[in-house]
Parts: C-alpha cells; structure tokens; sequence
C-alpha cells in the first residue's frame, strides 16, 4: 500500500451548538488532511493551525507532499522526521509543525485501517516513558478516562453562568472548565489585571460553582492568559488569583500566564498549592523541553493535533511522566483534533482527563459520528480502526471554507467579527 496523493481541506462551520459558548463564537474553521493510497485506504488527519489560520495550510501541505508520495506508512516517525527535517529552517516550532501534525495523524490513521487496529494501541505499544512495558507488563490502555466540558468564557451574571454548569451535567459531564473574567452577551469579555480585582472576581466564581454543584464537581478554570494585547496578568496577579483559589479545590488553573516565561510558571507553582496546567500552545518537543525541565505545570495540556504530531505528543507526555508529572490532553479543534487527543489520551499511562467539546457542532458530529461515547462522566475507550473519524463529500459541500473564518487575537486593526 503507497500514497498516492496528499491533500489539505478546509471547511466552515457552527463552531458549536452550545448555546453559551454560541454567545461568543459563531463560526469555527478547520483544516483536515486526506492522503489517498494505491491500494482504496485513506487516512485523515486535523491540524488545529485550521481554526487560527487554515488560509496558510494548504501551501505547506504542498510543501511537504513529495516526501510522502510513493512510500508506505511502515515507518511514520521516519516519515515525520523527513518532513520535519526539511523544514529545518522554519518549522522546528511554530506553524510549520502544527502542519505537520494533521500530516502526520493522518499517517496514523491509515496504518490503524490498514491493520485493523485503534490508534491508541499503535502509539501505546511504543511508550518509552515512565512506565517501562515487558512481556510480564504489555500495554494496556484503561477501559475509560474521566472528562470534562470545556466550557469556554463564564457567561454573567452569575446565575447564567451556574445554568451553563448545569447544562454541561444534563449532557453527563463530571467535571467542567470555565473561563477567567466574566463574558456579557451584550458587552463582552470584562477581565481585570489588578491582583485584587481579578483574585476576588475568580473565587467568587469558585465559590457561587461550589455552593450550587458541591465538592464532586471537577471544576476547572482557564485564564487563557496571552489572549488579549493588554489584559494579561502578570506573576503578582496570577499568584493572588491562584492562592485565592486554593479553598475551592480545583482541578486546576490553566495557563494564568503567558508562554514566554516558564520561568515564572515554575516560580508560579512554587507559590501556591492550585494545580498549574499549561502547554496547549507549544508545538514540537523541544519548544516544550524548556517548560518540562523547569517543571512550569503540575499538569501538561499537549495538544495532538498542535504538538508537531502524536508521536511528538508522545514524547512530550513520555518526558513529563519522568519528572512525575501528568497530563491532560488539550482538544478545541474540530472532529479529528477531539479524536486524535483521546486516542493519545489512552495511548498515555500519565493522562488524568481528557477534554471534550460539550454539545458539538456538525464539523464534531459528522466527522466522529458514534466513535466518541461517554459514560457517566468518563470516555468510553475507542476501538474502531484508525482513529474513527471520517469526512465524507457531503459534509465538504455542505460546509465550505469561508476565508476569514479563522479566529485570531482582536488587536487594532484586525477585529474578530465571527
């Protein structure tokens, strides 16, 4: 079995049927890659770079096509290192990488078909971490991992913001993230940067979520820090808001600052007993190395459709489970990024949740079909070849690519409008 032909495809769609989440974004972009085969087999893969910038996908597809033409997918990390090494000068971090993701998981997915077997056993059967595997001690991946809603801004007023809690647990979520500041349907994202402003707003947060939820909840919050051109908290306010958020037992707190100081991250963690968690902006494993050997997050949020790869994902989890350390796999792209990240969750012997869009729309739906299945607040494991995502030509017809639907950071003189 040789590839035949590589190609890249873009569509726009509902970003989502959450109706809270709906109230801050309407549209969502996505990129998958199809490679074709001589022998009928296709594999599909998604790169997360679609949703922030798909209109400069297709080109570095393009690029790297020829490596893949006419071999096998025998050996995919030779493969992946052909690709990455030919982009030396330019993707050893950053867009190039993320390509290289959806490339690469698309590789993966047709090994999984071509052998009949689930992604996650692939990829687990060849952890080389923390958890050593011998023929006494094979892989074997847990029969379900907890999850939680990603539940995006909190929506005001606080009442609203508890009937959104509520929707996440009607649909059979356990755990639930929302984001910091506060999100008015008429005026928009309010976060302040002052310590005592943005401490006393976030745990009056926790605490209106504990009181209405109770303890059981696994409640986790995102700062989403780095976002905005002027709001970002600085280590004096994400270390208030973090030692406010101490009584109220979160699972974590997800990126109170931004990436260009791990530095600060490790100062940060030794400052407070709230969980750390960050990493879904770092794209190849030696953009990540400089975080994990700081220990800048007590939980690492790779991202298998972001993180240069699932083998790259799988690095990345391999040298944090040496340090001790968990992970909790990020996932906000469309159908294939939401399934590459959980079959690596499972691949994983360090994964502590997974993260699932709650009432998804139909660039999820259609792409995953019944693939994705929870129970009672857990992800069922996948079994079905591959990674069980498949994009049919209706769903392509029926959502075409709308240049300009990728979101990016509003600053003047680029404005988020969709």
């Amino acid at each position: 079995m040789r590839i035949t032909n590589v190609e890249t495809i873009l569509l726009t769609g509902p970003c989502t049927n959450d109706p809270y989440l709906s109230e801050a974004r309407q549209l969502r972009s996505a990129a998958f890659i199809r490679i074709e085969t001589d022998a009928g087999l296709t594999g599909l893969g998604e790169t997360y770079a679609g949703y922030f910038f798909p209109e400069g996908v297709p080109a570095i597809v393009e690029f790297f096509k020829p490596i893949l033409i006419g071999n096998t997918v025998e050996d995919i990390p030779e493969l992946w290192q052909r690709m990455y090494q030919c982009g030396n000068f330019w993707c050893r971090v950053g867009l190039g990488a993320i390509v290289l993701a959806g490339i690469e998981a698309a590789l993966w997915d047709l090994k999984g078909k071509a052998l009949g077997v689930p992604v996650y056993k692939l990829l687990g059967e060849a952890w080389k971490g923390g958890f050593p595997q011998t023929a006494e001690n094979p892989f074997s991946a847990p029969d379900q991992l907890p999850c939680y809603a990603t539940g995006g801004p909190s929506n005001y007023p606080l009442e609203k913001l508890g009937d959104k809690v509520a929707f996440y647990q009607s649909l059979g979520f356990r755990g639930v993230k929302i984001g910091a500041g506060a999100y008015w349907k008429a005026g928009g994202f309010q976060i302040s940067i002052n310590p005592t402003e943005a401490a006393d707003l976030e745990a009056k947060k926790a605490e209106y979520v504990r009181q209405q939820f109770g303890d059981d909840l696994w409640l986790l919050f995102d700062a989403h820090m780095g976002n905005s051109p002027t709001l970002t908290w600085e280590l004096e306010t994400a270390t208030a808001v973090a030692q406010a958020l101490e009584p109220y037992n979160l699972f974590c707190l997800e990126e109170p600052l931004h990436y260009t100081r791990p530095d600060l991250y490790a100062e940060l963690r030794r400052n407070t007993k709230t969980i750390i968690a960050g990493g879904e902006c770092l794209t190849s494993v030696c953009e990540w190395q400089t975080f994990i050997e700081q220990d800048s997050f007590g939980i690492g949020q790779p991202d298998a459709s972001f993180t240069a790869g699932l083998d790259q994902f799988m690095q990345v989890a391999s040298r944090l489970a040496q340090r001790g350390q968990k992970i909790a796999p990020h996932a906000w792209g469309a159908g294939g990024s939401q399934m590459q990240n959980i079959h690596c969750g499972f691949a994983c012997p360090n994964t502590v949740i997974l993260e699932v869009a709650p009432a998804y729309g139909p660039l999820h739906s259609e792409v995953i079909g019944d693939s994705l299945q929870m129970k009672n607040g857990y992800v069922v494991r996948p079994e079905k070849p591959g990674l069980g995502i498949e994009l049919s030509e209706a769903t392509i017809r029926r959502f075409p690519f709308i240049p300009g639907s990728g979101e990016f950071n509003s600053v003047p003189g680029k404005i988020l409008t969709t």
